[in-house]
């Protein structure tokens, strides 16, 4: 379990509640409600009862808002201390209400869930462990306790379940297709790294989060990824959160299978590509700009725009072979065409860190804030130019393309011609007249290609001469 928290003791009132409902549950007559979760590939079915909603705890691992913990930095070691104290809970608590992408506000559909349950009630019982900690249904008690409800109805796990018990079933649970409220992106990869660490087949977790094993492998690259930049953007005790993140699924997904195709060919140029994706994410850049950085973007673009001394130089050292201590051998070291692209995006790494944390002193905030503001207007440029560029590309090969699309159908009109005369269904007269037209599109098509043209080649030559206007280019 990655964080491992130590159970709750909880008072013996509660205990003696707990076991008094659950034996009412029991001991009742008529058809006893129970709720079935899966539990490593097993049906348990486990006895519904109502408790009251003050002496619920919220789950501190829950995946659902596993990243979202990091946006206060301060409260999160808190939490880890301590999960059980009444403001670690209301920490927790606040998480649940609010927007996965920005904790900092209160998320609307947490407003809709309010409501629902307002005009409906409980549909479905939550679900608790023996100590009262919320294993499904964490959102619903947070909003039923701002409805004002006393008690909710939940099934309560067996005593013996451990922590890796808890996270088997949350996840059977909240993975579900028709789980009201899906896990962010960040919580999700978060639970799939978990469950690699606890020594779950890739095979297994593809099945359990319903996707390919491909899928999981890109989850993984992802997430690795998203803590190695976290780890480099620590300077002057701030650093980037998980948070920071959401919101960024598709580009990263784009980046993760832009890198890969790249790196078979040009190692080199993958990481480049790497590095300036991953500062104009961060810069706030929009999945159809970031789209536009290849590997050569540095070079073509952004070098002209940054200004003089944002990108310190590149040490020779940079260039030379690095020892491996022990072995007596070396390996080429960071070419400079990668060591600018990490120093580039590393400053708008500490730049982000820095003008988001709470910590900082306002001097370092508002160098920190012109230079993410400079390295934003030198990607816009850039981005800009990069962007016309590949517009341009794209215009010159429309006119092959559409040829190509023409030729497709002049293939399938040769098979329809067979066919046609085969079962003594050919229509001549009417394929005539679609030929003159046929003929007078050829003729234009000519006339464009040709004009200007001093020395066409093989193909445009031979239309010229199909359409019977070659003396026009004499």
């Amino acid at each position: 379990m990655d964080p491992e928290y130590s159970l709750p003791s909880r008072s013996s009132s509660f205990d003696e509640l707990l076991k008094l409902r659950l034996e009412e549950a029991r001991g009742a007559g008529g058809t006893r409600e129970t709720v079935t979760v899966d539990w490593n590939g097993q049906a348990l079915h486990v006895d519904v009862i109502d408790l009251p909603l003050d002496e619920l705890l919220f789950n501190p691992a829950t995946h659902r808002i596993r990243a979202q913990c990091s946006h206060d930095r301060k409260r999160e070691a808190t939490l880890k201390a301590e999960p059980w104290r009444s403001d670690s809970q209301d920490y927790l608590a606040s998480l649940l209400k609010a927007m996965p992408a920005d904790p900092a506000r209160r998320d609307p559909d947490f407003d809709k869930l309010k409501e629902d349950l307002r005009q409906y009630g409980q549909n479905e019982p939550g679900l608790v462990t023996h100590q009262g900690i919320i294993v499904n249904g964490n959102t619903r008690v947070a909003a039923l306790r701002e409805l004002g409800v006393p008690t909710t109805r939940v099934g309560v796990l067996p005593a013996s379940f451990t922590w890796d018990d808890i996270t088997a079933v949350e996840l059977s649970l909240q993975l579900r297709n028709d789980s009201r409220r899906e896990y962010s992106y960040i919580n999700r990869l978060l639970a799939i790294d978990e469950r690699i660490r606890l020594g779950v087949s890739r095979e297994a977790i593809a099945k359990e989060f319903r996707c390919t094993v491909k899928t999981v492998d890109q989850h993984v690259w992802i997430l690795q990824l998203i803590r190695d930049q976290i780890e480099r953007s620590e300077s002057d005790g701030a650093a980037l959160r998980l948070v920071d993140f959401e919101g960024m699924q598709e580009r990263l997904k784009e980046l993760h299978r832009d890198y890969i195709n790249l790196a078979k060919a040009d190692p080199d140029g993958a990481e480049a590509l790497r590095e300036y994706r991953v500062a104009a994410m961060l810069l706030g850049f929009a999945k159809t700009d970031v789209r536009f950085i290849d590997e050569g973007f540095f070079e073509d673009y952004l070098s002209k725009q940054l200004p003089e001394g944002f990108v310190p130089a590149v040490a020779e050292s940079s260039q030379s072979e690095v020892a491996i201590p022990g072995l007596g051998i070396a390996m080429p070291g960071r070419s400079p065409r990668v060591d600018t692209a990490r120093r580039v995006t590393r400053q708008v790494l500490q730049a982000t860190a820095q003008t988001s944390a709470r910590q900082i002193d306002e001097e370092t905030r508002r160098e920190a804030q012109a230079a993410r503001d400079q390295a934003k207007q030198a990607f816009n440029e850039a981005l800009d130019y990069a962007g016309r560029a590949a517009r341009l590309r794209k215009r010159k090969q429309l006119a092959p393309e559409r040829l190509k699309d023409a030729i497709a159908s002049l293939e399938l009109c040769i098979g329809e011609i067979v066919k046609a005369k085969g079962a003594r269904a050919f229509d001549e007269e009417h394929f005539d007249e679609t030929v003159v037209q046929f003929r007078s599109v050829v003729r234009q098509l000519a006339t464009q290609v040709g004009r200007g043209n001093e020395n066409p080649g093989e193909g445009v030559t031979w239309l010229l001469k199909a359409a019977a206007i070659k003396e026009e280019y004499e």
